[in-house]
């Protein structure tokens, strides 16, 4: 039977320059694995138009809630100041939660 897990969905959104910074910082935390898409939007800033930008990145991860508290903060301390970037989380229940426990 699957064994199923409480963890949290963190979901960062963020400039396509960041991209390989933030999965290397996923991967120091210890996120195991994570989805990755190209999106486009509009928010505060308006719609990014530049094609030499290209699209914004959408990276998900699930992880523990100490985990996406770590890696929320760490990510607010290095990016918010200077960059295009939002990150939120939410709780989830896993099948297979197996694969998530060291």
């Amino acid at each position: 039977m699957a064994v199923k897990i409480h963890l949290r969905k963190v979901t960062i959104i963020a400039e396509r320059v960041l991209r390989d910074d933030l999965l290397k910082l996923l991967k120091r935390h210890g996120a195991s694995g994570w989805t990755l898409h190209t999106v486009e939007g509009e928010g505060s800033r308006g719609i990014r138009a530049s094609e030499w930008e290209g699209h914004n990145v959408q990276i998900d991860t699930l992880v523990s809630i100490d985990t996406a508290d770590s890696i929320m903060t760490e990510i607010s301390n290095l990016y918010f100041a200077d960059w295009s970037i939002i990150i939120y989380s939410v709780d989830v229940e896993v099948l297979r939660g197996e694969k998530y426990q060291g």
